[in-house]
Parts: structure tokens; C-alpha cells; sequence
């Protein structure tokens, strides 16, 4: 029990330093969107595979917690259906890796872009967003999500594989 919470504790603690590299590196906002995304993404499964769906749902909400904090996120409103999500990737990775591995990757990575895009969409049209802003969350929200859902499951993947001669 304690090595999953152990596990569980340094996932967040990579996920939360991960996030924190755009305060830090004046890295260009797509490109920091793809490659603090798929780290992020990868952790949440990392999770899964390592620590349990729970550990990996508190990862899930943190996350945009998280983005909120460090004010990336454009209101703390985002952080419900970004966590819903993160939950969702998380859920539907757990359900289908015992079937295949990158069934569960697809699967996982599909439902959260399309659950995000329409979580945002009815977000924004509530917000009564600008259309020029509406239409840049939406990008935003939508087929990267799905790119960085991807690209999570394989480094995912690459970590596993590397860990398989660890001691569990």
C-alpha cells in the first residue's frame, strides 16, 4: 500500500514540476502546450499502471488545478471540465488496457480530446466568450488533446518498458 501511495506522491510531484517548466523557460505557448501535455498525460497513466485509477483520478483533477494556479488556464471555470477529461483519459485507459494496450491508448486519448472540446464549447458559449478567443480555446481544447493523449501513452509505454526490470 505504501509503495503505491509512494508512487502515487512522486507522480505528482514530477507532474507538478513538469507544469511549472513554462514559468520558468520562455518556451513558445503550442510548443509548451505539446510537450508539457503529453509529459502530463503520460504521468496521469503512469499512474494507472503504477499507483491505481485512484491515485491516477487525483492526478487527473490536480492537473488543472494545477494550470489554474500558475494562471494558465484563462478561468478557474476551466479547471471542472478539464479535470472531467483528465478523468475520463484516466477511466477509459484503466478499462481497456486489460484488452490492448494501445486500444486503451487510442480509446483513452479520442475521449478525452471530444469530451474536453464539448466541455469547453458549452463553457465558452456560457462565459459568453469573444468569438476570436471562443474559437482559439476551442483549438486549443480540441484535436492537440488528442496528439498529446497519444503521444502520453507512448512515452508511458517507454517508461513501462524501462521499468519492467524494477523492483514493483
Amino acid at each position: 500500500m505504501y509503495h503505491r501511495l509512494t508512487r502515487a506522491a512522486l507522480l505528482l510531484a514530477l507532474m507538478i514540476a513538469l507544469q511549472s517548466i513554462r514559468l520558468f523557460v520562455p518556451i513558445p505557448f503550442f510548443i509548451s502546450m505539446f510537450v508539457i501535455g503529453s509529459a502530463v498525460n503520460a504521468c496521469l497513466l503512469l499512474a494507472v499502471e503504477k499507483s491505481g485509477w485512484k491515485s491516477a483520478i487525483v492526478l487527473a483533477v490536480a492537473a488543472p488545478t494545477v494550470a489554474a494556479l500558475q494562471q494558465f488556464l484563462p478561468s478557474p471555470l476551466f479547471i471542472f471540465p478539464i479535470a472531467a477529461a483528465n478523468v475520463m483519459y484516466v477511466a477509459s485507459y484503466r478499462m481497456l488496457l486489460t484488452v490492448n494496450r494501445w486500444l486503451a491508448v487510442g480509446a483513452a486519448a479520442s475521449l478525452k480530446m471530444v469530451g474536453m472540446y464539448m466541455a469547453i464549447s458549452i463553457l465558452v458559449e456560457l462565459m459568453n466568450v469573444s468569438d476570436k478567443l471562443g474559437a482559439g480555446l476551442k483549438m486549443m481544447f480540441g484535436y492537440p488533446q488528442l496528439i498529446t493523449g497519444a503521444i502520453g501513452g507512448v512515452l508511458c509505454y517507454m517508461i513501462m518498458k524501462r521499468l519492467e526490470g524494477a523492483r514493483s
